[in-house]
């Protein structure tokens, strides 16, 4: 499978203001924390917690969804759906269907507004696997001014930190080949807002953050199966890319314009829900699923096809279907949809190890990192702690009674875990 080969249109590009530089660095500010890479130093992250130890505080949430929660200057945001889809043995009426974002207070977990965006008439049918993550699994993004959200069908929405809409521009109102709805996340580069709208459209946008004005589009019928979120991987004395694994390929982009600039093939089916990490100029890869999966690096740069130039190595004794890898050290390390736990030696793609989670759970939330543990979300088994390093150990089993169905990895911030669930926010660490 050649991507682009299709012939993609020319691009449209339009001036735009340079996004505010008002972030902290430490903020986690879009999905998977800084560059997508779900990693903290923070050191001070809880180990063990329960109903009655460590929890800061616990917000119910208006609705379920699978966004994970991102911070800036105090305030948290994610999203969450009501008026249909929320009850598998009711779904309701299709026209009720309203996504939510929601601002929270950092410190006491106080819902501060919250604003909803109706759905379009031909939304996905609640069914299959969309029912087991539901219409909010895009998780927001923001420059510090402003919050960026994408609603599936009903598009990409800018509101101020106050919770006024600054402009709605639509990305498709089309259904992916397999119904699963939407669920990639938009990211920010300099001026612009990135979308990967292959579910809606097939399609690569980029808006200009503050006024919305699409600057480019790039349709591609390969991104027909991918639920991956691009990431932006800065390169030495040369542009910065816009790098995206499809199913069996990475693409690379340049992000101010749009421009295909090389594709590497690679292990991977039909079917790519996994996200890249990156370090050095070398992006990673774990995925899974229909027609095979497999993990790789890539030396991002090129032209054309780099296969056989910036492959560094792959590898199929590892596979995982949605959840995504993190890189500490020399490691990358990950746990699959079935709670098989994995290490990688990040320079050789050498298997360090496979181990299956003591109480086998099904997981859809990707392992987070902060300092030396790794946290391994399960849907309905709690919350593993595992060692970062190459020996694999468990430091703690968490399990919260009343949390519900759990989707999505944890944020970190200020030493604390924010842990979302299909019922509430926790807020997890010392008080």
């Amino acid at each position: 499978m050649l991507p682009m080969r299709d012939g993609l249109p020319s691009l449209i590009l339009l001036s735009g203001l340079i996004l505010s530089p008002m972030l902290q660095a430490d903020e986690w500010t879009r999905f998977r924390g800084p560059n997508g890479n779900a990693q903290s130093d923070s050191t001070q992250t809880p180990v063990k917690w329960s109903d009655t130890e460590k929890v800061v505080w616990k917000t119910p949430l208006p609705g379920p969804g699978t966004s994970l929660p991102i911070v800036t200057g105090g305030k948290i945001f994610l999203t969450s759906y009501t008026g249909f889809g929320v009850s598998a043995e009711n779904p309701g009426d299709p026209a009720k269907l309203e996504r939510v974002l929601v601002c929270l207070d950092e410190g006491s977990g106080k819902i501060l507004w919250q604003k909803g965006i109706r759905g379009v008439a031909n939304e996905d049918r609640y069914q299959g696997f969309l029912a087991t993550h539901g219409y909010a699994s895009s998780t927001p993004v923001t420059d510090g001014e402003r919050v960026y959200v994408l609603f599936g069908k009903a598009g990409v929405v800018a509101f101020d930190l106050e919770g006024r809409q600054l402009w709605h521009k639509s990305v498709g109102t089309g259904s992916a080949r397999m119904g699963w709805g939407s669920a990639c996340s938009p990211i920010i580069y300099k001026n612009l807002v990135i979308v990967n709208a292959a579910a809606e459209s097939n399609a690569l946008y980029a808006f200009d953050g503050v006024t919305g004005q699409e600057v480019w589009k790039k349709p591609a019928d390969s991104l027909d199966g991918c639920w991956g979120t691009p990431i932006i991987v800065e390169r030495a004395g040369a542009p910065a890319e816009l790098v995206l694994a499809v199913g069996g390929e990475i693409w690379g982009f340049n992000p101010e314009t749009g421009k295909f600039l090389w594709y590497c093939e690679t292990p991977g089916g039909d079917a790519i829900c996994s996200s890249l990490v990156s370090r050095d100029e070398i992006v990673f890869m774990v995925t899974g699923g229909p027609g095979g999966g497999g993990a790789a690096a890539v030396r991002v740069g090129g032209t054309d096809n780099v296969t056989k130039t910036h492959r560094l190595w792959t590898t199929q004794r590892v596979t995982s279907y949605i959840t995504s890898p993190v890189l500490v050290g020399d490691h990358l390390y990950g746990v699959n949809d079935n709670g098989l736990a994995y290490c990688l030696n990040s320079k050789t793609g050498e298997t360090v190890y496979q181990q299956r989670l003591p109480e086998r759970g099904q997981l859809y939330a990707s392992l987070t990192a902060a300092g030396d543990k790794l946290y391994a979300v399960t849907r309905d088994q709690g919350t593993f702690v595992l060692a970062a390093k190459p020996e694999f150990a468990v430091l703690a089993h968490n399990k919260l009674s009343d949390a519900g169905i759990c989707n999505g990895s944890p944020t970190v911030s200020k030493n604390r875990l924010l842990l979302r669930t299909d019922k509430f926010l926790y807020s997890l660490g010392d008080k």
